[in-house]
C-alpha cells in the first residue's frame, strides 16, 4: 500500500495548488492513501493570521476541515483521503492548540518543531555567530523540544526530526548523540512515529529527514516510522517513496505505518 501523509496547499501561504490538486496528484502517483496536513494556524496569537506566508488564518481552520472532509467523501473508492494537520509545537502554548483540536475528526496530527529559541530552524544565519559550545546547546534544545512534543500526548507523528540541517548540513556533525538517543527513547515509549520526510531534497542538505544514522538508532529503540513527502507543489506527492521503502528494508525495518481515525495501521514494507 502506497501512502503519503504530509502535504500542504495554498492556504499556508507558501505552497502551490488546492487540496484537490494534491489528491489528483496522489492518484497519478499510484497512492492508495493521501493525507492532507497543512500548517496549523497560530492558535495562541491575538491576530487571526500573524504570519500569512507561513500558516493559515485561524478563521480559515474550520473551512480547511470542511474541505478535506468533503473531498474525502468525493474521492471515496478512488483514493482514501485522510484529515491531518502539521501542528507547530510550542510548549508554552500547547493548551491553545489542544483546545482548538478538541472534537475535530482528525485521522492524525503531525507535531513539528519549527522554532528553537524563537528562531526558525531553517534560518541559516542562526549559526554564524555561535561557537562550538553554543552549537551543541542549540542542538540539545532542539531535541529537548522534540522529546517534549512526543510526551505531550497530542501527536501521532513527529515531523522531520532533524530538519535543522536543511540549510546547515553541518548540523548533523554537531555532537549531541546522548540527547538524540534520549529523544528517540521517549518517542518509542510514547508510541508516536517519526516520518521519513523527503523534502530535504529541496534544501541545501539534499536527501531526506532524518539521516540514516538516526533511522538506525530509531530501529534499535523500537520507533515506528511513516512516510511524508512534505509536498508544497503537487508534483512532489509521493516523491522518492520507493527509494525510502527500499532503504528502510536495508536498515532492517519490516513495516511502516499510517493513521486512520487516530489509530495506527501497519503496512509491511
Amino acid at each position: 500500500m502506497k501512502f503519503d501523509l504530509h502535504t500542504h496547499h495554498v492556504r499556508c501561504g507558501h505552497a502551490n495548488g488546492t487540496i484537490e490538486d494534491y489528491i489528483i496528484a496522489g492518484m497519478e502517483a499510484g497512492l492508495q492513501v493521501i493525507g492532507i496536513s497543512d500548517h496549523s494556524p497560530y492558535f495562541y496569537h491575538e491576530l487571526d493570521q500573524p504570519s500569512p506566508g507561513i500558516a493559515m488564518a485561524r478563521s480559515d481552520f474550520a473551512n480547511y476541515v470542511e474541505e478535506v472532509l468533503r473531498l474525502k467523501a468525493k474521492y471515496e473508492g478512488k483514493i482514501e483521503v485522510l484529515l491531518g494537520m502539521e501542528s507547530d509545537f510550542f510548549p508554552e502554548h500547547i493548551e491553545s492548540y489542544r483546545k482548538a483540536y478538541a472534537g475535530v475528526p482528525f485521522d492524525y496530527l503531525i507535531g513539528s518543531v519549527h522554532q528553537v529559541s524563537g528562531v526558525s530552524i531553517f534560518n541559516r544565519n542562526r549559526w554564524k555567530k555561535l561557537n562550538e559550545k553554543q552549537h551543541v546547546a542549540e542542538k540539545k534544545s532542539y531535541y529537548e523540544l522534540i522529546r517534549q512534543s512526543a510526551q505531550s500526548g497530542m501527536f501521532d507523528i513527529l515531523g522531520h526530526i532533524d530538519a535543522m540541517k536543511g540549510y546547515y548540513p553541518a548540523f548533523s556533525d554537531i555532537p549531541a548523540h546522548e540527547q538524540v538517543d534520549e529523544t528517540l527513547k521517549a518517542i518509542a515509549e510514547s508510541g508516536v512515529s517519526i516520518e521519513i520526510n523527503t523534502s530535504g531534497s529541496t534544501k541545501d542538505v539534499g536527501g531526506w529527514y532524518p539521516s540514516d544514522d538516526i533511522l538506525e538508532r530509531a530501529l534499535h529503540f523500537g520507533v515506528n516510522v511513516t512516510f511524508g513527502s512534505d509536498a508544497h507543489i503537487p508534483s512532489r506527492v509521493g516523491d522518492e517513496w520507493e527509494l525510502v521503502r527500499n532503504r528502510l528494508k536495508e536498515i532492517g525495518f519490516s513495516q511502516w505505518v499510517f493513521y486512520r481515525q487516530r489509530k495506527q495501521v501497519a503496512v509491511p514494507l
